[in-house]
């Protein structure tokens, strides 16, 4: 019997009983549509995530003060200075721009609007470090860290806290701690970095925060952009090597502040996400196999309902590899079938939530190829037994079968 025929015979079989071949397919359809559709949610948030770690800088360094101990004796907190964040900059050709950081949270006042919001006061180049870009306005300058006057710049979500948008903020003044400063730029959205939202947040000259909010000589953060010929393993190295000499840190004492990588946030936070594309796509296989479960189960009774003409068939002369070919060809077809359906399901599932609920998906060919082939391969292995069964029938048995 030829491959055609033996597709014509199943499509018929399947056609006649189009109302329970449905049912029987309709696991397939959807362990293949869950796998399609979590395959591109997972495809999309890794793209997104990409996307992330460029604009908010990968090769940005983050250099904190840090509490340490030596020999069993707590060390006092030792701050970073700007002396620190200068000799970063002269001695070393590993990064390409530093600048340094201190931040606070204060009650902003605007208009009848108050909202408590993280003050971060740095240097002008601050933008070009972390990649952030002006919406309206402009950063401040050199002139105004110099001058320490009282502009500010606002994160994105600031103006949805002050309920107006970013052009009507530029020029107005705003209370921070009481004292009157002038808005002069609105960064673009940027996002999410670590657990804190970056446009969540004003930012003013350094020597602005240090002399007049904050009190302070002493600085919490000193940003470094790594140089593009350079890797963060060596910077990190260079910046170790300056601060303890610069510390005066002697052999064998800890570290009095602390680098951190973006780097690991990012691997902790694919790894989660990692871990919950597996928990889905497990959940998915499983699907995938009460589906074949049920092919299983229906090709079993359509072996039982078709004993007699299984019986002719082997009387006019059909070997036992005829037989088996016949059911197994049928059961994957349905699988196959129900594969085509499930990947159009999938793929309608994944546009769905792109467009209301907003996370970004992307279907592939190769994972549309890789469930066509799975729901195919559950078809052939889960078709053997009803297929190896009706091979195996008697054809004097099956002829007097009712």
């Amino acid at each position: 019997m030829l491959l055609n025929e033996m597709i014509l015979v199943a499509l018929q079989s399947i056609r006649a009983n189009l109302f329970r071949g449905f049912l029987t397919m309709l696991g397939i359809i959807i362990g293949v549509g869950s796998v399609i559709a979590m395959v591109a949610l997972g495809t999309g948030a890794q793209h997104a995530m990409d996307d992330q770690i460029n604009s908010l800088g990968a090769s940005v360094l983050t250099i904190r003060s840090g509490r340490s101990s030596h020999r069993g004796v707590n060390r006092n907190n030792v701050t970073l200075t700007l002396n620190d964040a200068e000799m970063l900059t002269t001695d070393l050709s590993t990064v390409t721009d530093i600048t340094p950081e201190t931040a606070r949270r204060f009650q902003v006042k605007l208009g009848n609007n108050n909202q408590n919001i993280r003050i971060v006061g740095t240097r002008t180049n601050f933008s070009s470090v972390h990649g952030y870009k002006i919406a309206a306005g402009r950063m401040f300058s050199l002139a105004d860290d110099a001058a320490k006057r009282r502009v500010a710049v606002l994160g994105h979500d600031v103006t949805t806290k002050l309920d107006k948008s970013p052009s009507q903020l530029i020029g107005k003044t705003i209370h921070i701690k009481g004292i009157t400063f002038e808005i002069i730029g609105v960064f673009e959205k940027k996002g999410t970095l670590g657990w804190q939202n970056a446009d969540e947040q004003i930012w003013i000259p350094l020597d602005t925060a240090l002399f007049r909010m904050f009190g302070l000589k002493a600085i919490e953060v000193i940003s470094a952009k790594v140089a593009p010929d350079s890797t963060i393993e060596k910077a990190i190295v260079d910046i170790e090597r300056v601060l303890r000499r610069e510390h005066k840190i002697m052999p064998g004492e800890d570290n009095d502040f602390s680098i951190g990588d973006p780097r690991e946030f990012f691997n902790v936070r694919q790894a989660a996400t990692d871990v919950f594309a597996y928990l889905l796509a497990s959940i998915a296989g499983i699907s995938l196999i009460v589906g074949g479960i049920g092919i299983m189960n229906i090709m079993l009774v359509t072996v039982t309902e078709r004993t007699r003409e299984i019986g002719i068939r082997k009387a006019l002369g059909a070997t036992r590899f005829n037989i088996l070919m016949q059911f197994l060809v049928e059961a994957m077809i349905l699988c196959m079938i129900g594969g085509s359906v499930g990947i159009l399901l999938g793929t309608g599932i994944a546009t769905a939530m792109t467009q209301f609920v907003g996370w970004q998906t992307i279907v592939s060919p190769a994972a549309i190829s890789i469930a066509f082939l799975f729901s195919a391969g559950i078809g052939l292995i889960f078709g053997i037994l009803p297929a190896r069964k009706a091979a195996r029938l008697d054809p004097i048995e099956a002829l007097r079968y009712e």
